[in-house]
């Protein structure tokens, strides 16, 4: 069997960008400070899950990527309560009438945050 083991992503700031994901949940389990390749590299992972995120910082790439490219999405159990968490910890949660915008009963309960990069991260319920 064929596995899907991780996404790699070009961030500007290292460190800032480990810090915007670990505040979404995310652990960092290893950092490389000089890849063979001469990158800046990060592992994140989420509790339970195999697949990662690497994040990659080379000084000389500048991050530039067009609007709506790509996005990763995340599963929570109660969004409310997740997006709470983010709202207090300084993350802009979209669209910003995110709360209002779940009808009584709906199955389908999204929201949206964009990283220090721009990469847009869905968070669904589940």
């Amino acid at each position: 069997m064929i596995k899907f083991l991780h996404t790699r992503i070009r961030v500007a700031d290292l460190s800032k960008s480990i810090a915007f994901y670990e505040t979404l949940g995310f652990l960092l389990t290893k950092r490389d400070d000089k890849s063979p390749a001469g990158n800046q590299l990060a592992f994140l992972e989420l509790e339970g899950n195999e697949h990662f995120l690497e994040l990659c910082h080379s000084p000389e790439y500048k991050v530039n990527f067009p609007e709506d490219l790509m996005h990763t999405a995340l599963g929570v159990p109660d969004i409310i309560a997740y997006c709470d968490t983010l709202e207090k910890a300084g993350i802009e949660i979209w669209p910003s009438d995110w709360r209002e915008s779940f009808p009584s009963g709906a199955k389908r309960k999204m929201a949206f945050v964009t990283d220090p990069d721009g990469y847009e991260v869905e968070i669904l319920e589940r």
